[in-house]
């Protein structure tokens, strides 16, 4: 789920292309031939100087010892012709076979194994990028004795906050799906301590809300946590009360801005397939996804998303039509296929590989955005409440165009280069972000960098799906 913020995007770094390589020993220099090649063994030689006779002179060879010694018993000349010229024969086929086999041999040693052999392999930088990141999380993640809810164990909402740190329920969900993506080779994190700081932050009333929001639970952020702990191992049974309050308010009667909103409603779509992939909700969210897709004549009519889900429209955003095709797509793999939502994200997928640009990692559909969801306060229904919402673009392009719903539309419509033309722009932009493996988000009011939680978790998840995606083992 995307940030929560009054700052504007910073530009991007450019991307240095191709992967750094360390130096070091490596295997031992091979001797070099006169002519550039490696130098051939002594017995290779002597063996090669035999072959270089020719498989011709051998066998001529053979046949004028043999036609000297063998006995004139034999029944006449042409006996003895006979058998020297087939033995001749015979040893001009041996020599060529092995003069054969011989430089075989020799251009193998020249040339080497068609892949690195595993003592020159050298580790590519996202493994370094992922260990920084982890290392930062560990150096600043905040633990907090609350008088009234207890010890508490996570981050703020950003990293490197001037005010002094509190886990948020924002920030923490987002450092345990980061945990959850690296791994925990150490002590430094553990799992068990952000699910109970989680658990203790919920408000008085059930749920959870942003930092921004107060003490009103909002379903964008309930589906967020819940979907942490479900990922976590917390059991359905303990979420099942949590995930029935973020149902009931979930509604266009409870929170009508929200239902209108494609952030909010995929971002609950999403979480609530985590944590309660049989809800009856789910069908409804997905088909409001479906039906707010719009035409965009500017790309062969194809549907897309716009922020809102509901007249009136906004204009088409590769933001929420990334959002809505990895909804739709994981929503069609638990809930089951269905025809209308198969075909809407199909098209999403299509709208996005329609990119006009020359550049795919510079690229207009590669911008960050901001956006606003306002809605009437609770306790004032006259003013509103306004929900500030960041979104790492180029994040969410390499999610979609890595769902099997993409790759199955750019087999099928032969689109396959334009497929990786484009993902490699945004996984190019998603890169160019980091530093150290943390993102940042431009300059705030104060002046201030920001490195909010959401941001390094959708850049760290999405390099390390794209690198899954390019793995291919040695032959």
């Amino acid at each position: 789920m995307p940030p929560w913020g009054r700052e504007r995007a910073l530009s991007a770094q450019q991307l240095g292309r191709g992967p750094s390589r360390a130096s070091g020993p490596g295997p031992r220099p091979v001797p070099t031939g006169p002519d550039g090649g490696p130098a051939p063994s002594p017995p290779a030689r002597f063996v090669g100087w035999l072959g270089g006779l020719g498989g011709a002179a051998a066998g001529y060879g053979v046949f004028q010892a043999l036609f000297g010694v063998l006995p004139d018993s034999l029944d006449g000349q042409l006996a003895k012709y006979l058998i020297a010229g087939v033995s001749g024969l015979g040893t001009a086929a041996a020599a060529w076979l092995a003069a054969a086999l011989v430089r075989a041999r020799a251009d193998r040693a020249a040339h080497g194994p068609a892949r690195p052999a595993p003592a020159s392999f050298v580790p590519g930088p996202l493994q370094q990028v992922l260990s920084d990141a982890y290392d930062t999380l560990a150096g600043q993640m905040a633990v907090v004795d609350d008088p009234v809810l207890g010890r508490l164990t996570g981050w703020a909402h950003s990293l490197g906050e001037n005010t002094p740190s509190r886990p948020t329920p924002v920030g923490t969900a987002y450092g345990l799906h980061i945990v959850l993506d690296l791994g925990v080779p150490d002590g430094r994190l553990g799992t068990g301590d952000l699910v109970d700081t989680l658990w203790r932050l919920r408000l008085p009333d059930g749920g959870w809300s942003a930092r921004s929001q107060g003490l009103q639970a909002r379903p964008e952020v309930t589906a967020l946590v819940l979907g942490a702990l479900a990922r976590a191992g917390v059991s359905r049974d303990r979420l099942a009360a949590e995930v029935a309050r973020c149902e009931a308010r979930f509604t266009p009667d409870h929170d009508r801005a929200g239902r209108e909103s494609a952030h909010v409603v995929t971002t609950v779509l999403r979480g609530l397939l985590r944590a309660a992939p049989g809800s009856a909700l789910l069908p409804v969210l997905r088909e409001a996804v479906v039906d707010g897709a719009i035409d965009d004549p500017r790309r062969d009519h194809l549907r897309c998303w716009s922020y809102r889900l509901q007249a009136p429209y906004g204009p088409p955003s590769p933001l929420h039509t990334a959002q809505a095709v990895v909804a739709l797509d994981r929503a069609g793999r638990v809930l089951g296929e269905n025809a209308a939502a198969r075909a809407a994200r199909e098209d999403g997928v299509r709208w996005l590989l329609a990119c006009p640009d020359a550049r795919h990692d510079t690229c207009p559909d590669l911008d960050n955005l901001r956006e606003e969801v306002r809605r009437p306060r609770t306790d004032d229904p006259a003013r509103h409440e306004v929900l500030n919402v960041r979104h790492f673009t180029a994040a969410w392009v390499v999610r979609a165009l890595l769902t099997p719903t993409a790759r199955e539309v750019a087999r099928a419509d032969g689109l396959q280069a334009a497929w990786r033309e484009r993902l490699e722009g945004a996984a190019a932009a998603v890169w160019a972000g980091q530093t150290g493996g943390i993102w940042t988000w431009g300059p705030g009011e104060q002046g201030g960098l920001r490195q909010p939680m959401w941001m390094t978790y959708q850049g760290l998840s999405a390099l390390r799906a794209h690198a899954v995606c390019r793995y291919q083992p040695e032959q």
